[in-house]
């Protein structure tokens, strides 16, 4: 073989190389739970219990008992001003501690389906953070989102889009 295909057949192998090498590079990980900077927040905990669980374990509870916590456009962090609710149902829990809750997160219908269900995610887990910092068994608090798809107001307007940007507590 003369040296021009030694050379193509170099700079090929090169190519593919650097092609093969760039696609196995890891992803980003998220941040934590209230950090807006993760697309999908957090990491399993030892004692999540998968809701589709067919032992018999709860995957609904009774939303009325706390009010929800209602989060700023586009954020998962736990405002001041709401951190009472998330306390409230901490102590609830502590007291009650056969029991436990699923917390659920929304948002509102502005952004594409799976952007909100990824922020529905990140809220529900800066509530369950918040929880467990308070003291709460992790094992007792479970998250889902629901991101735009159960909205508190049918509206298409601010107020309510701010109805609809909330971690719901279902207590069972």
């Amino acid at each position: 073989m003369n040296k021009k295909v030694y050379k193509f057949m170099f700079f090929a192998v090169l190519a593919a190389s650097v092609t093969v090498i760039s696609g196995c590079r890891s992803k980003p990980k998220a941040g934590m739970y209230g950090d807006d900077t993760g697309l999908y927040g957090g990491e399993i905990l030892d004692g999540d219990i998968p809701l589709n669980d067919t032992m018999g374990l709860p995957t609904d509870g009774d939303r009325s008992m706390f009010a929800p916590v209602m989060f700023a456009y586009d954020s998962s962090q736990v405002n001041p001003e709401e951190a009472g609710k998330v306390e409230a149902v901490a102590k609830y829990l502590k007291k009650n501690r056969s029991g436990g809750v699923i917390v659920e997160g929304h948002g509102d219908e502005r952004g594409s389906r799976e952007y909100n269900l990824a922020l529905g995610e990140r809220r529900a887990l800066a509530i369950r953070d918040y929880l467990i910092n308070l003291g709460v068994d992790p094992g007792s608090i479970q998250t889902k989102s629901l991101g735009e798809e159960m909205p508190a107001d049918m509206g298409h307007d601010e107020g309510a889009w701010r109805q609809n940007r909330r971690g719901v507590f279902a207590i069972y």
